[in-house]
């Protein structure tokens, strides 16, 4: 696998290698072994998969300790433009954020270490996304940070008339008034 460093402390993008023939493909989603030996170690304890349509918007989202949350995401089927903010008090990159296209077809995961609000917009038709968290979700001590602050400057890719957001999501508050960890 190729192991990519972005601006963000922790934050790596992960090209598999992918073994195809006349068959289909192959490819391993996570190996504790291998990651390790890239910076990446995680307990994963839950896997989510989610189903969405063109235009959903969802983010951003992250838990206040002692549930934050590290995730390794990626898209099965589809196309999303996936984003993770860091929002940890003190860190040098506190308040960027890294976008990456994640695709059935580039097979491409992003690992987001604690630390980080993380949101994603479906680009396509439709989109499966799948994403493993090493701590276990808690609503109570979830957050939202508004998806369209000014201040975090992220360009969706999809006209705003196109949005489909949830009331969580619409009801996100601005980045400067956001909880931080």
């Amino acid at each position: 696998m190729n192991v990519i460093d972005t601006e963000i402390e922790g934050v790596k993008i992960i090209e598999p290698k992918v073994f195809g023939d006349a068959r289909g493909y192959f490819f391993e989603v996570w190996s504790r072994a291998k990651f390790a030996e890239v910076g990446i170690e995680a307990d994963f304890v839950q896997d989510n998969e989610s189903f969405s349509t063109y235009g959903v918007l969802r983010g951003f989202h992250y838990q206040l300790p002692p549930y934050t949350q590290a995730k390794l995401v990626r898209v099965i089927e589809g196309r999303v433009l996936d984003v993770v903010v860091d929002i940890r008090k003190g860190s040098p990159t506190f308040g960027k954020s890294v976008s990456i296209e994640l695709s059935g077809e580039n097979k491409r995961q992003l690992f987001a270490p604690r630390g980080m609000a993380h949101g994603f917009a479906v680009l396509s038709a439709t989109a499966i996304f799948a994403y493993k968290c090493d701590n276990i979700y808690a609503p109570t001590h979830e957050r939202s940070i508004r998806f369209n602050d000014p201040k975090l400057g992220i360009d969706w890719q999809i006209p705003p008339e196109n949005y489909l957001l949830s009331k969580k999501d619409l009801e996100g508050v601005p980045f400067e008034e956001a909880e931080y960890l």
